[in-house]
Parts: structure tokens; sequence; C-alpha cells
């Protein structure tokens, strides 16, 4: 029984070491808090950015396809030109 008595005794902890680890912990769950915090609003900025850039490849494609037409148109007026000369 004597060595469990030692066991424990080289356990004991002082307030003053009690108190500096309550307040480490706090200040890493604070911190840990606000790095989610800035974590999370990171990622809505960036879903907010992919939306708004969806609006913009849905455009892009559309003038794609516009400018393909419009090649078309240039070049059925181009021939008929060249058929006239």
């Amino acid at each position: 029984m004597s060595a469990i008595r030692q066991v424990n005794n080289q356990w004991r902890l002082s307030r003053q070491l009690g108190l500096a680890v309550i307040a480490t912990v706090v200040l890493q769950g604070a911190t840990a808090l606000l790095w989610a915090g800035r974590a999370a609003e990171r990622i809505t900025q960036l879903e907010i950015r992919v939306a708004s850039q969806q609006d913009v490849a849905e455009r892009l494609a559309r003038l794609e396809t516009h400018m393909v037409q419009t090649r078309q148109s240039l070049t059925r007026i181009e021939s008929q030109l060249d058929e006239r000369e």
C-alpha cells in the first residue's frame, strides 16, 4: 500500500499550477473559437464568389454561342458577296 500512496503523492499539483493550466486551456479554447470563426467567414466568402462566378460563366457561354452565330452569318455574307463579284 505504501507504493500506491507514493504514486498518489507524485501527482499532486499546487493551486498555482492548476490556475495556470486552466488559464492556458481557456486561452487555447478562445483561440480555437476565433480561428474557427475566421475559417467560417472565409468559407462563406468563397461560396459567395462561386455563386457569382456561375452567373458569369453562364453569360460567357451565351456570348460564345452568339459569337459563333455571328461568325457564321459573316461567312454567309462574305460568300454571297464573292458570288456577286
